[in-house]
């Protein structure tokens, strides 16, 4: 008989303003699958910005969470805690010889007319991939600021190319990193990235399925390269539909959407909002 693996779900937001639609859609789409297949259901607080994260935003949204009537498994798992992991995982990479460190801003980028086009726009053009080691370092030592690209290329040798992942919608899917180009996995100031993080973080907790919205397909492509680097188990992905409003607009906190605080004060129940966020099941119903 196969052994079969218990269902573990996360909800991963980051504390950068106040808990919305979108959010209580994700939240309910991992929990939901969890507690119907007797799971674990992990909540993690994906903090590494210490720019943009507030405590303030944290307490809301655990509040915001807990009123909704949604519980987790376990302690929460704060990225900012974790330094130590993501250096690890780094440090390997370097091993491996599939980083290199970039100086080109973000300026840079948009200028350079070579630059390739992914889903989110310009894709970095590989200007510091080839540079010498030992111009490399003096920039470093000077105090030029600069981030650790992942080396596609290099990357893909070694991993190979019968990568693959599972999705809920989407069935096998054959991953291409190549999408995302040669993407950010540090920088100076702060020694992970989302990639990075999201990676380890999710085979460090044991997540089975990881379900989160269809904006973040791209991204997954990047994350199964890396497990394949780091030697990391596969999950399961469920991509589910993003949520919009009577214009067609995405929710978002950059777009101003009312967050669940709001709706609350506004005397909304809890039950009212999930029919607010037409909430079915979205692996049923992408």
């Amino acid at each position: 008989m196969a052994f079969m693996l218990p269902l573990v779900t996360r909800f991963a937001p980051s504390p950068t303003g106040y808990l919305h639609i979108g959010h209580a859609f994700s939240a309910l789409a991992g929990w939901t699958r969890a507690r119907a297949a007797g799971g674990r259901f992990l909540l993690r607080i994906e903090d590494i910005d210490q720019t943009r994260c507030r405590p303030e935003f944290e307490a809301a949204l655990l509040e915001d969470l807990s009123w909704l009537g949604l519980d987790w498994d376990g302690a929460v798992r704060r990225q900012s805690d974790h330094f130590a992991d993501y250096r690890a995982a780094l440090d390997k990479l370097q091993a491996l010889g599939v980083i290199y460190p970039c100086f080109c801003s973000r300026k840079d980028i948009a200028a350079a007319t070579s630059a390739p086009h992914g889903p989110d726009g310009p894709l970095y053009p590989g200007t510091c991939r080839g540079l010498a080691p030992a111009l490399a370092a003096e920039k470093q030592a000077s105090g030029q600021p600069f981030v650790l690209r992942l080396d596609i290329t290099k990357a893909r040798e070694l991993a190979g190319n019968d990568l693959t992942f599972t999705d809920a919608h989407a069935g096998r899917v054959i991953a291409h990193p190549e999408l995302l180009g040669d993407v950010v996995l540090a920088r100076r100031d702060t020694p992970c990235s989302y990639h990075l993080c999201v990676t380890v973080d999710d085979a460090l907790q044991g997540v089975t399925l990881v379900t989160r919205a269809e904006d973040l397909l791209p991204s997954t492509h990047i994350h199964r390269l890396l497990q394949a680097l780091l030697a990391l188990p596969v999950p399961s992905y469920a991509h589910h539909r993003l949520l919009t409003d009577d214009d067609g607009q995405r929710f978002a906190k950059r777009a101003g959407t009312p967050g669940l605080r709001v709706l609350r004060e506004s005397g909304r129940t809890p039950a009212e909002v999930r029919a607010l966020a037409g909430y079915l099941d979205p692996i049923s119903h992408p």
